[in-house]
């Protein structure tokens, strides 16, 4: 079985350049840098951009809407940590609710009146989202736009958002979402970033507006670049791919499934500060959750939420009548958290892992009883300088602060007699896998489930951590 190609969506055309970034409430941003960089629109961008790519940059239609605004999630109410957690002020929004964020919103395909309604919507982690590797055709360049619905819980914080790609090379300085370099998005504010993404491999995203507090409060997501190479048929180890991370000639880094692994963490005090008009004291962090996906284990086995897939946009189906978002079922607290972090496979498929870690903290992230291959790091193919393979086995990834990793997992045969065999994927520093919870297990931590190849095994996905399976 082979992953469906991915589907690049279309958004409305209308794209509008922002005005300069107002000043940090907690710190001067540089306005002579801001106002080089808004006054760059007509002179100093030009310079970087032939006059075409100026007018194709502004005129055409971005493949990504995203927006950035506030909200609540759901995490576990025990251990209370208080007054922090949980936070009061989450019961009155919605029931569950415990723990008050910044993020990112899918807004392709709404109206103006069902975007405007996403205010305090936010999701965590951020919409994840697919790019194919640029080929030379100015026509297919790739192009989010990003507008700043503004906090509604904290209206006196009139903080810009950007989206910056962390990690990504050849990047034009104009386009880098670093705000004292590039257009950072006042409230009310729109901006379209242009991209060429020549290098393949996994990256995340963030907010780089006052990094540290809304990176930690979760303006975050994954970002996928797809090699050139996808497409054609190569055959590994006997089988045959049409999908791969990376443009190996050999078909080392084929793959039937693909899932994101995207690691955050949670200080309760900071989030609670932000709710209550506060001001944390950063020396201070201490996570006290460790998330996967935006979940805790074992929430992190619950179903995917509609529109994990941020290129399939249909009213009804990924978004309700007014835009919200539609829970998973059975699970009206992890409205906001859509995307599981359940592996679904068939004995004897390659599943490809892609793990990135925005939390302020190393990771372990260990599968009990299989072995991972690392075939690409930091969005770099394990290859050396004259081309050799460096990829390598481990059944422990310690993953820092801002790297990703790509590993490839071989379902083994199933060998028990229920539906499926599961392995355990956990962070191993306890820590984190945890959370000091009662029962067990309760951060980063989820299972993989190998199915036997026959009827009952789940189908090809159609988009990254599909289970296969039709609700």
């Amino acid at each position: 079985m082979t992953s469906t190609e991915p589907r690049r969506g279309a958004a409305p055309t209308s794209v509008a350049l922002d005005g300069p970034p107002r000043v940090s409430r907690r710190r001067a941003l540089g306005l002579a840098g801001s106002a080089v960089a808004v006054a760059g629109v007509g002179t100093w961008a030009g310079r970087v951009l032939a006059p075409e790519q100026v007018a194709s940059a502004a005129d055409a239609p971005a493949n990504l809407y995203l927006a950035g605004t506030d909200g609540w999630i759901h995490l576990p109410p025990a251990p209370a940590i208080p007054p922090y957690h949980p936070d009061p002020i989450g019961a009155t929004i919605a029931p569950g609710m415990t723990t008050y964020v910044f993020g990112f919103r899918n807004v392709t395909g709404m109206s103006d009146v069902q975007r405007l309604g996403q205010k305090y919507h936010a999701q965590h982690s951020a919409p994840l989202f697919w790019v194919d590797e640029y080929d030379g055709d100015p026509a297919h360049e790739f192009r989010v736009r990003l507008t700043n619905l503004g906090l509604e819980l904290r209206p006196d914080l009139f903080d810009a958002h950007t989206l910056h790609w962390h990690g990504f090379r050849n990047v034009i300085p104009f386009f880098d979402g670093e705000p004292s370099g590039s257009v950072s998005v006042r409230a009310g504010g729109e901006f379209t970033y242009v991209y060429r993404p020549r290098d393949p491999g996994t990256y995340m995203f963030h907010c780089h507006v006052e990094d540290v507090e809304h990176v930690h409060m979760g303006m975050t997501g994954m970002v996928f670049v797809r090699p050139k190479q996808n497409g054609q048929n190569k055959t590994h180890d006997g089988r045959s791919y049409s999908t791969f991370l990376y443009n190996d000639g050999d078909g080392s880094t084929g793959y039937d499934r693909e899932f994101s692994m995207f690691l955050s963490e949670v200080w309760a005090e900071a989030h609670w500060a932000d709710a209550h008009i506060q001001l944390p004291e950063w020396s201070d962090y201490r996570a006290d959750f460790a998330l996967l996906n935006g979940r805790v284990h074992p929430d992190t086995l619950e179903p995917n939420g509609p529109g994990v897939d941020a290129f399939d946009v249909e009213e009804g189906r990924t978004f309700d009548a007014d835009g919200d978002l539609i829970a998973p079922p059975g699970r009206p607290d992890l409205k906001y958290q859509p995307i599981s972090s359940l592996v679904t496979c068939v004995e004897g498929e390659r599943v490809a892992l892609r793990f990135a870690n925005l939390g302020f903290r190393e990771s372990a992230m260990t599968i009990a009883g299989l072995r991972m291959r690392v075939v690409g790091r930091d969005a770099t193919p394990m290859r050396g300088r004259t081309g050799a393979d460096t990829s390598y086995e481990t059944d422990t990834l310690n993953i820092g602060p801002g790297e990703s990793y790509d590993v490839i997992v071989t379902a083994p045969p199933k060998t028990g007699s229920g539906e499926y065999d599961t392995y355990l994927l956990y962070n191993r520093s306890f820590t984190r896998s945890d959370n000091l919870a009662p029962g067990g297990l309760g951060g980063q931590a989820t299972e993989i489930r190998v199915y036997a190849d026959g009827p009952g095994a789940p189908a090809a996905q159609s988009f990254p951590n599909d289970w296969g399976f039709t609700a």
